[in-house]
C-alpha cells in the first residue's frame, strides 16, 4: 500500500512537467507579431494593420443621438437632441440638430442642418448650412448659407458664395450669381448693380 501511494505521488508530480510544451512549441513574441501583421522597415518603424471601422448598411440601420460612431451611415438618423459623430450620411436626418462632413438625402432638423463639406439634396429647418463645400439642391429655413450652390434658397436670410439658381427671401446675398434674387434686399457683389430692391439678376 505504501508503495502504491509513493507511485501515485511521483505520477502526480511528473504529470505537469510532461504536459508543459516543448521549447520549440512555445509561442514567441515574433509569432505574435506575425499574427498581428507587424512589418518592420529597416528595423526602425513598425506598422500595424488596424481594422477598418464598421460600416452600416441599408435598410436595417438607425442612428440615434451620437450612437454609433461610424464613418458611413446609410439609412435613418434620429438627431435627438443632436447627431455629430457620423461622417458620411446618405438617407434621412430627422430631429433637432444634425451635423456631418458629407450628406446626400433629406435633412429635416428643427434647429440646424449642418454639412461641413458637400451636400446633395434638401435641407429644411431654422438654420441650414454647407460651410466649406458645394450644395446641389434646396435650402428652406429662416437662415440659409452655402459656400457654393446650384439650386434654390428660400428663407428670411439667404447667403451664398457662388450661386447658380434662385434666392427668395427678405435678404439675399451672394458673391457671384447666375440667376436671380427676389426679396426686399438683394445683393450680388460682382454684379454691375450690386444692390437692388425687389429683384436683382446675375448672369
Amino acid at each position: 500500500m505504501k508503495k502504491l501511494i509513493a507511485v501515485a505521488a511521483i505520477a502526480a508530480f511528473m504529470l505537469p512537467l510532461c504536459a508543459a510544451p516543448a521549447a520549440s512549441e512555445m509561442v514567441t513574441v515574433d509569432d505574435v507579431a506575425d499574427d498581428l501583421s507587424v512589418e518592420e522597415d529597416n528595423g526602425l518603424e513598425v506598422k500595424v494593420d488596424a481594422p477598418r471601422k464598421n460600416v452600416a448598411l441599408w435598410p436595417a440601420f438607425i442612428a440615434v443621438w451620437d450612437f454609433p460612431e461610424t464613418p458611413d451611415l446609410i439609412g435613418l438618423r434620429i438627431t435627438i437632441p443632436y447627431s455629430t459623430k457620423q461622417e458620411n450620411v446618405t438617407g434621412v436626418d430627422f430631429g433637432f440638430w444634425g451635423r456631418s462632413e458629407y450628406f446626400e438625402g433629406v435633412q429635416l432638423n428643427v434647429l440646424r442642418s449642418d454639412v461641413r463639406d458637400s451636400c446633395a439634396g434638401i435641407q429644411a429647418g431654422c438654420y441650414n448650412s454647407v460651410a466649406r463645400g458645394d450644395l446641389l439642391g434646396i435650402q428652406a429655413g429662416l437662415w440659409n448659407e452655402s459656400m457654393s450652390q446650384r439650386g434654390i434658397q428660400f428663407g428670411a436670410v439667404n447667403v451664398a458664395g457662388d450661386m447658380e439658381g434662385v434666392q427668395i427671401g427678405l435678404i439675399n446675398r451672394s458673391e457671384t450669381m447666375y440667376g436671380f434674387q427676389l426679396g426686399a434686399i438683394n445683393i450680388i457683389r460682382d454684379a454691375e448693380f450690386q444692390f437692388m430692391p425687389i429683384l436683382n439678376v446675375g448672369f
